[in-house]
């Protein structure tokens, strides 16, 4: 397993962007497959992008299109750019890594590595 480490969050408006960034640390990082997940207040955890091993990359299709996760394997990172933000997309943004092959969509349960969270707050 790897350990993970968020930061990035914060408080934007609507329209706006933000960047979070996972940094994973151990060895073979490029042989994870890395996602990142969202929780809203009272709601489950649900997927939000992820990217393979092989760069091979899905979306949730509330942010297809705005949202674009890449990973620099020289510096254990991945990343979440998040554009043209929405209210409904604040929550707590989970970090996830796994070396197994990822179901279509991607799962929670895929993933056996993760982090704390970040928080990001989008205002109206």
């Amino acid at each position: 397993q790897v350990q993970l480490v968020e930061s990035g969050g914060g408080l934007v408006q609507a329209g706006g962007s933000l960047r979070v960034s996972c940094v994973a640390s151990g060895r073979a990082f490029s042989t994870y497959s890395m996602g990142w997940f969202r929780q809203a207040p009272r709601k489950e955890r649900e997927f939000v992008a992820a990217i393979t091993w092989s760069g091979g990359m899905y979306y949730a299709g509330s942010v297809k299109g705005r949202f674009l996760i890449s990973r620099d394997n020289a510096k254990n990172t991945v990343y979440l750019q998040m554009n043209s933000l929405k209210p409904e997309d604040t929550g707590v943004y989970y970090c996830a890594a796994d070396q197994s092959l990822l179901t279509t969509p991607p799962r929670a349960s895929d993933f056996g590595s993760w982090g704390q969270g970040t928080q990001v707050a989008v205002s109206s």
